[in-house]
């Protein structure tokens, strides 16, 4: 039966495919975790809050966002309050319409 295989230009022609594919497929792989790798940052920094924030009375933090200089809380009651990111004051406070 191996001496019919190696005969058959047709199952030559799909050995060769085959294993072209299978090449081609590990190739793609290693390029793809090496460009995730090269991509991401191995360290992005944590997020560093100032020791010292304090939300108004009866706010309840629902999500906080850091930028630079700057650091947002958003509350369960709608309001956006935007605090320095080094004293740790209240800047701004932008209320959400719903």
């Amino acid at each position: 039966m191996d001496d019919t295989i190696s005969r058959d230009p047709t199952l030559r022609l799909l050995r060769r495919l085959v294993v072209g594919l299978t090449a081609t497929m590990i190739a793609g792989l290693i390029i793809v975790v090496a460009v995730i790798v090269i991509r991401f940052p191995s360290s992005g920094g944590d997020l560093v809050l100032p020791k010292d924030i304090h939300l108004p009375a009866g706010e309840q933090a629902s999500a906080v966002t850091q930028g630079q200089g700057w650091v947002a809380i958003v509350t369960v009651s709608g309001k956006i309050l935007v605090f320095d990111g080094r004293t740790g004051k209240l800047r701004h406070s932008y209320a959400l319409g719903k």
